[in-house]
């Protein structure tokens, strides 16, 4: 059978939407490769939230091409995802060697497009975009790694927020959630073959399941899932990402304390410390809501990390409206954050808005901020040195295959010596150094018993 690549660009739910497609490709008798150059047909799911991300995908699709034709090689070359969703027909016309553009709300339709192209039938190009009914129950099938044992599970899809600056209510679509007994039935088979964590996947994870399902006993639908979830034998964490700070009520706050599979962290996006760039972007929250709702978190959660997304440079942002950032981020205490310039997408009411800065300005916050994150960050890992930390261990470390690395329960990644009795368990790890980014440690001798004491 051919063989196929495929390259994701983006977060987590690209990564999720590519394994799909991955796995019915396999079950259809494709060969998955690594070698970009040995396969048949390549395909680039790409996202849309910002232009460099775009530019990078068109950049390697004409360099894969050029390479292609180089070799002589006749390959099938697609775009899938959410860059496919808003170009569409334009990526045909501008990229003639393109054969296949698919939207996200049809990634299961990719293999039997694929298919058809290798049939060669005329030399068919294939623009698939539409409206897909029920396509958020589409992504659930896995295809797990030896030994792998976390998981991402995609419990809905689009958003309806329509933040000022994101092109995502128009690549994704409206919101869309599946049941939660078809989730719970995806992760119990997850962990019959061997996963111990799961991170939950919505472009606005807390507000899953508001337009189909009902709150019960004071509980969010979301917070519902996560009970359910949490009662699955087997599994040991959990996660989610990404939540709204609209969407963070008492009940999810609470569901820290009384869930204890839930693991200590959440990724909650804030976007700018500036009100007034807060109204510009249609979030719909103050700075002050904002403190408040991570003041809450740690009350319910004393052990609580919290990161964040942030965006430098957006349109009319004085050196005061930066600076209200800054001091955001010293008052928040965040344990990481990922911070991003400013980029114009076609389509988004902030492309318009007056008092677009220059690239360089955006830059240099860009650079200002970071450093002020590093410094927190860095002051925060060194107060882990000493302590043990839970760890679930998930195989050999990036950057040195005689380490394992794992996670905290606080999702602070630890490197430490390879040892295959502690392959995929959680254990205690007693931290000796730290950098900016990463925890070193070191095994405890008695882990039953070092366990008990976490």
């Amino acid at each position: 059978m051919p063989s196929v690549h495929i390259k994701t660009y983006g977060c987590q739910m690209n990564e999720r939407d590519s394994e799909q497609v991955a796995k019915m490709l396999a079950d259809r008798g494709y060969e998955l490769t690594d070698d970009e150059d040995a396969a048949d047909v390549v395909l680039l799911n790409t996202c849309s939230v910002r232009d460099q991300a775009e530019q990078k995908a068109i950049g390697k699709m004409g360099h894969l091409r050029s390479r292609a034709q180089k070799q002589g090689r006749n390959k099938i070359f697609g775009f899938l995802g959410c860059m496919a969703q808003n170009r569409g027909r334009e990526l045909l016309d501008k990229l003639p060697d393109v054969d296949l553009v698919v939207g996200t709300q049809r990634f299961h339709a990719v293999a039997g497009h694929v298919e058809e192209l290798l049939s060669g039938h005329g030399g068919k190009r294939i623009l698939d975009i539409d409206h897909a009914e029920g396509s958020q129950s589409a992504i659930r099938d896995h295809r797990l790694r030896p030994g792998q044992v976390t998981a991402f599970v995609s419990i809905m899809q689009g958003c309806d927020m329509f933040c000022s600056f994101c092109i995502v209510p128009h690549s994704r679509g409206r919101e869309r959630s599946r049941p939660i007994h078809e989730i719970v039935d995806e992760i119990k088979k997850l962990v019959d073959n061997g996963v111990r964590e799961v991170t939950l996947l919505g472009q606005i994870v807390n507000l899953y399941g508001r337009h189909e399902f009902p709150t019960a006993n004071g509980l969010s639908p979301f917070v519902q899932l996560l009970h359910a979830v949490h009662a699955v034998e087997g599994l040991e964490r959990i996660r989610f990402t990404s939540p709204h700070p609209t969407g963070l009520k008492s009940d999810l706050a609470n569901a820290f304390c009384d869930l204890p599979k839930l693991c200590e962290h959440m990724h909650l996006p804030a976007q700018s410390g500036s009100n007034k760039i807060l109204r510009a972007m249609h979030r719909s929250y103050t700075r002050e809501i904002y403190l408040n709702k991570v003041a809450a978190l740690r009350t319910a959660c004393p052990s609580m990390a919290i990161t964040t997304d942030l965006i430098v440079g957006f349109p009319g942002e004085t050196e005061d409206d930066f600076k209200e950032t800054c001091s955001l981020v010293k008052e928040a205490v965040f344990d990481n954050s990922f911070i991003f310039r400013y980029s114009e997408r076609k389509g988004t009411p902030a492309a318009n808005l007056p008092g677009q800065l220059p690239e360089a300005t955006r830059e240099e916050r860009n650079k200002i901020l970071l450093e002020l994150q590093n410094e927190i960050t860095t002051g925060l890992h060194e107060k882990c040195v000493g302590t043990l930390q839970e760890v679930l261990v998930e195989g050999e470390s990036k950057t040195n295959d005689e380490r394992f690395y794992g996670r905290t329960r606080q999702n602070k990644i630890v490197v430490f010596g390879r040892d295959e009795k502690l392959r995929g368990r959680a254990v205690p790890i007693k931290i000796i150094r730290s950098t900016g980014f990463t925890l070193y440690g070191e095994a405890v001798h008695d882990a039953t018993t070092e366990a008990d004491k976490l």
